[in-house]
This record gives C-alpha cells, sequence and structure tokens, in this order.
C-alpha cells in the first residue's frame, strides 16, 4: 500500500501554537477534531486564515488537520495562516515569492507587554478621584 504524502508546517503568533498537517484531498479542514467553521465562527477571521491557499490556489486541493493551543481565536487563527502557508511551501518551493510579497511568512513578532504593579494594566492606571 502506498504511503500518502503529508506537509507539516508550526505557526505561532502571540501565546498561539499551531501544527498543521496538510495531505492531499478535498479542502476539508478540522482544528482540534471540530469542523473549521465551528471552531472560528467569525467569518473575517475565516478569510484570514484562507489567504495563502487561495493565493497559491489550493483551496480544494489538501485536507489539513490542525492542533492548536494557547491564546485566543485571533492569535490562533493567525497561528494557523502561517503554518498553512510554511506546509506550502514544502508543497512547492516556487511558492515563497507571492507569499513573501504578501507578508504571509513573516511571523508577527508582537507579544503582550506585561502588567505592572499599581497599574490596572500594562499602562492602565487607575482612575483618578479627586475626592
Amino acid at each position: 500500500m502506498a504511503e500518502t504524502v503529508s506537509y507539516i508546517g508550526t505557526g505561532r503568533r502571540k501565546n498561539s501554537i499551531a501544527r498543521i498537517i496538510m495531505k492531499p484531498g478535498k479542502g476539508v479542514i478540522t482544528v482540534n477534531g471540530r469542523t473549521f467553521e465551528d471552531y472560528i465562527p467569525s467569518a473575517a477571521t475565516r478569510l484570514d486564515v484562507f489567504q495563502p491557499l487561495e493565493l497559491t490556489e489550493n483551496q480544494k486541493t489538501f485536507d489539513i488537520q490542525v492542533t492548536v493551543t494557547g491564546g485566543g481565536i485571533n492569535g490562533q487563527a493567525g497561528a494557523i495562516r502561517l503554518g498553512i502557508a510554511r506546509a506550502l511551501l514544502q508543497v512547492n518551493a516556487d511558492y515563497r515569492k507571492p507569499l513573501k510579497k504578501a507578508g504571509l511568512l513573516t511571523r508577527d513578532p508582537r507579544e503582550i507587554e506585561r502588567k505592572k504593579y499599581g497599574l490596572r494594566k500594562a499602562r492602565r492606571a487607575p482612575q483618578f478621584s479627586k475626592r
């Protein structure tokens, strides 16, 4: 029996880490055992995740299995997007130029600033009361 080829990519954003396994298929995306639409309800966020697939015209070419941990929905979506873009590079090295031009191969380095004592958040001071 012939083994199916799988492409692996890892994406990170904020506190989220996504492991992507892409196999040739019909375009089904599973995130942590749930359907993609069920896991990410926002249509705008879903479009953001599909960007690397649309750019390389691979929407219905691969079945994608995602394991994502940490962070919130937007951070996880950004991590999935980066992981898919990196996995697509393994499929075809010629995808690098359009993906790079669209900025999909760059890891977003922004992290959450730590909370300081005496403040409510990292920079938000407590409300001032004159009386």
